[in-house]
């Protein structure tokens, strides 16, 4: 089922949405992250429609997101320009996830400055698969991934580096739910250090978008991680994300839990 399709299951119930994603969302015992994200983004923007754009995301990953799932969404203050809404995610009537999003209104402003471009990077048409011919994840079924940088996953490399073209699958309209999904697309950056496959688990997400109004999650991105810090099982990465016209899309960082 993708994504567009899914969202259409997703129920009222009270001041909660109640949805129950199927198996190919899967990653490992839990829920694709970026899939829990972008449903409780979903979820916000239903039930509070006159939002501004999203300004700023955080995102930690308490437990296991498995069968039905149960989104909270709340508006925790709203002021002038800014209005934050937090989403907790339970699941097995525990909290698995707590969203905090921040949505700003457009203000008058001296200041302008551009995040920095992308690095360079073949067409996505002349990038290998990501995966090649390792074992795809479940949910990196419903994406397109392309390898664009130079080191392949499970390399035994001495950096921890991953650049990868991404899109949805075909017929997921455009929203910035669809761009959420898309943005935790790839494994953590440190899975080019390995040398055979372990078990990962992200544990905090945090990032700001540009031009949210603009970016949709349609068509291809650039997407890049980069681990800065590596040790006693935890690693954190710098991320960031570009349309296919070089334009900034996010820059964020994640936690990492390492079983290897």
């Amino acid at each position: 089922m993708h994504f567009g399709d899914l969202i259409e299951t997703m129920a009222r119930d009270g001041e909660r949405f109640r949805i129950d994603p199927p198996e190919d969302w899967r990653q490992g015992r839990t829920l694709y992250g970026g899939l829990a994200l972008a449903l409780s983004g979903a979820a916000a923007a239903r039930a509070f429609p006159d939002l501004p754009p999203l300004r700023a995301v955080q995102m930690a990953f308490l437990g296991p997101t498995a069968g039905e799932i149960l989104l909270a969404p709340t508006i925790l203050r709203a002021g002038k320009s800014m209005t934050f809404v937090g989403v907790d995610v339970f699941a097995a009537g525990a909290l698995a996830g707590r969203a905090l999003f921040a949505h700003g209104a457009a203000r008058p402003s001296a200041l302008a400055a551009s995040a920095p471009p992308p690095p360079d990077a073949a067409a996505p048409h002349a990038c290998p698969p990501l995966f090649e011919t390792l074992a795809r994840p479940a949910f990196s079924h419903h994406f397109d991934l392309r390898r664009a940088g130079p080191l392949r996953l499970l390399a035994a490399a001495g950096a921890g580096d991953l650049l990868v073209w991404v899109r949805n699958e075909a017929g997921v309209p455009e929203s910035t739910a669809a761009l959420l999904l898309l943005a935790d697309g790839l494994p953590p950056a440190s899975y080019t250090r390995l040398a055979a496959p372990a078990a990962i688990s992200t544990i905090t997400w945090s990032f700001e978008l540009f031009a949210p109004e603009v970016h949709r999650g349609a068509g291809w991105h650039l997407l890049g991680a980069t681990d800065d810090g590596v040790g006693q099982g935890y690693a954190g990465q710098a991320m960031a994300m570009w349309d296919a016209d070089g334009r900034p899309v996010l820059r964020g960082r994640q936690a990492v839990a390492l079983f290897a």
